[in-house]
């Protein structure tokens, strides 16, 4: 056991941390699982959310998640299961709200305000060192 103040508090953090990686190694492997046992589109979203998850936990990298999202891919594509888009079915239409008749008085327009001309460029001047005496 660790004597050091740091030490115990480092074993500590590391108890923590290993407890939850391994709960989220366990979701990704569940919701894999799941998804080559039963092939779907749901089960496929699923799959892929937690290994999204993973990935924004830093617990696995970004080209191994790719790696298992694509070979899910495959899966799905095999037996015919497409992911749904993002897209949400589209709702009823509201009627469209009758437009105004534009009215006779108009606005007087607004003023434009004179183009600034640039002012003129200052010359700098730099300080020359001082000389050696």
């Amino acid at each position: 056991m660790p004597v050091i103040k740091s030490a115990i508090k480092r074993a500590r953090q590391t108890v923590k941390r290993r407890a939850r990686n391994v709960s989220l190694k366990r979701d990704i492997r569940n919701a894999t699982k799941e998804f080559l046992t039963k092939p779907t589109a749901e089960a496929l979203s699923a799959a892929q959310s937690q290994i999204d998850k993973a990935v924004k936990k830093g617990l696995i990298k970004k080209n191994t998640a790719a790696r298992r999202k694509a070979s899910l891919h495959r899966v799905a594509k095999a037996a015919n299961v497409k992911l749904a888009t993002g897209k949400k079915a589209p709702a009823a239409k509201k009627p469209a709200a009758a437009k105004k008749p534009a009215s006779t008085a108009q606005k007087p327009a607004a003023k434009k305000a004179p183009a600034k001309k640039p002012a003129a460029k200052k010359a700098t001047t730099t300080k020359k060192p001082a000389a050696k005496k």
